[in-house]
C-alpha cells in the first residue's frame, strides 16, 4: 500500500491537467496520470517526478471504456490506493447541430461523459474500503452558456455536471465527496481552435483573436484565467479545506457568468466610473 495520497488526472499532457498534476505533485501526491498524447504526457509525468511525485503515465485513449478500465485496474495495482480522481479529458469539434455526424456526437459523448462516469465507479470501488476519497468532474460555464456551435460538447458538460449530484448522493455515506468545477475562458489548447468562415483560421484578426477580445471585455477581472489557477482550486477541493463540501459546482471564471454588460458599453452609460 502507498503510503503517499494518490491523485488520477485525465487529461494531463497539456493544459489544466499538466497544471493539476503539478499542483498535486507540489501538495505531497504521488500521480496516475492518463492522455492520449504520449509525448506531452511524459513530459509532463518527468515534472511531477522532479518536483518529487512517483508517476505512473498511461497513453490512453478514453474513447475505449476497456483501455479506461484497463488503465484504472493498472493505478490500483500499482499504488494500492486511490485518493482523488479528477475527470479532466476533453475531446470536441466545432460542429453545429445542424452538421454534427454521429460519429463526432458519440466520440464526444464517450470521451467527456461516459468514460468520467465510468472511471468514477471503478475509482469508487477502492476509494469505498478505504472510506474516503474526492472525485472531481472538470465542467464548463459553457454548459449554461450555450454558443450554438458546439452542441455536443455544451450537452455533455451538462450531463457531466448533473452527474455530480448523482454520484455525490450515492457515495457520500461512503466517505466520498464528488464536485465539480466550471471553468470559464482559460488559456488552454482548446480554446484556441476555433474555426474562419471558410473552415480555417483566419488573419487580421483571426476568429480566435476577436473571441478573445469579445470575452476579455466582458470578463468583470478584465482577463483570462491561467491553467495553474485552475488547477489550485482543484486541489483546493480536494484538501480537507474542502471536507464539507459535495454535490455541488464550483464556478471559476472571473466573474463571466454573472456579468451583464461588457466593458466599453458600461464605459458609454458611466465613463466617470469605468
Amino acid at each position: 500500500m502507498n503510503h503517499k495520497p494518490v491523485a488520477l488526472i485525465t487529461g494531463a499532457a497539456r493544459g489544466i491537467g499538466r497544471e493539476t498534476a503539478l499542483e498535486f505533485a507540489r501538495r505531497g501526491y504521488d500521480l496516475a496520470l492518463l492522455d492520449v498524447l504520449q509525448d506531452e504526457l511524459q513530459a509532463t509525468s518527468r515534472e511531477a517526478s522532479d518536483i518529487g511525485a512517483t508517476c505512473l503515465a498511461e497513453t490512453c485513449d478514453l474513447s475505449s471504456l476497456e483501455a479506461a478500465q484497463a488503465s484504472l485496474h493498472k493505478v490500483a495495482r500499482h499504488f494500492g490506493r486511490l485518493d482523488v480522481l479528477v475527470n479532466n479529458a476533453a475531446w470536441r469539434e466545432i460542429k453545429t447541430m445542424r452538421e454534427i455526424t454521429v460519429e463526432s456526437w458519440e466520440r464526444t459523448l464517450r470521451i467527456c461523459l461516459t468514460a468520467p462516469a465510468f472511471l468514477a465507479r471503478w475509482a469508487a470501488e477502492i476509494m469505498e474500503p478505504q472510506g474516503s476519497g474526492v472525485i472531481i468532474n472538470v465542467c464548463s460555464i459553457m454548459s449554461r452558456r450555450g454558443g450554438a456551435v458546439a452542441a455536443a460538447y455544451t450537452a455533455v458538460k451538462g450531463g457531466l455536471d448533473s452527474l455530480t449530484y448523482e454520484l455525490a448522493s450515492l457515495y457520500g455515506r461512503s466517505g466520498i465527496r464528488v464536485l465539480a468545477i466550471s471553468p470559464g475562458a482559460i488559456d488552454t489548447e482548446l480554446s484556441g481552435d476555433y474555426p474562419g468562415g471558410d473552415g480555417q483560421s483566419v488573419d487580421a484578426p483571426s476568429v480566435d483573436t476577436q473571441l478573445r477580445q469579445w470575452s476579455t471585455s466582458e470578463i468583470p477581472l478584465g482577463r483570462w484565467g491561467e491553467p495553474a489557477e485552475i488547477a489550485r482550486v482543484i486541489a483546493m477541493l480536494s484538501s480537507a479545506d474542502a471536507s464539507y463540501m459535495t454535490g455541488t459546482n464550483v464556478t471559476v471564471d472571473g466573474g463571466w457568468s454573472q456579468a451583464h454588460f461588457p466593458r466599453e458599453l458600461l464605459k458609454q452609460m458611466k465613463p466617470d466610473q469605468f
